[in-house]
């Protein structure tokens, strides 16, 4: 997966490009994986599996989307972007870039993880280009993330069990 998060990062010219993947039926996730452009780039891992926040989908309006299996968002400028869309304030604390794709990997319905590819100061438009190579990548790294959280299924339980 680091190679094809580099690849992609390479391709779509971004500051960074991570994985986050998670269980739709218990709701724990974790990003297993990330790239960056270079060090002075803030990293986002995750080194184990954690519950998601309740209020998660109410504090994040891209993971709501994520969640109902909306289309994949491409966002070309947080500063600019509406409320409906995202929340200014929940992506500067959480994540700092200034605009990004925040892709859904779903099948059936569920949500089995979030691609997500930034960049950092200043605002991009995502080409034509760009969007058919996210969702060629979503369409790969769909499966793959689903025998990813499988192979895991064992620890959820007792992970759900301390909410």
């Amino acid at each position: 997966m680091e190679d094809v998060l580099a690849v992609l990062g390479q391709q779509l010219q971004c500051d960074r490009v991570f994985l986050y993947l998670r269980s739709p039926d218990f709701q724990v996730g974790r990003v297993p994986v990330c790239w960056r452009k270079q060090p002075s780039v803030p990293i986002v891992y995750d080194p184990t599996w954690k519950l998601e926040a309740s209020d998660l989908a109410k504090a994040d309006p891209m993971f709501a989307a994520a969640l109902n299996t909306q289309p994949s968002i491409f966002v070309e400028d947080v500063e600019t972007a509406s409320p409906e869309v995202l929340n200014r304030e929940f992506e500067r604390q959480t994540f700092g870039h200034r605009a990004l794709v925040h892709a859904h990997l779903s099948l059936e319905q569920k949500l089995w993880g979030i691609l997500q590819a930034c960049v950092f100061d200043t605002p991009r438009t995502w080409s034509q280009r760009d969007r058919q190579l996210i969702e060629q990548a979503v369409a790969w790294l769909t499966p793959v993330a689903m025998t990813y959280v499988r192979a895991h299924h064992d620890r959820f339980p007792t992970l759900a069990a301390q909410n």
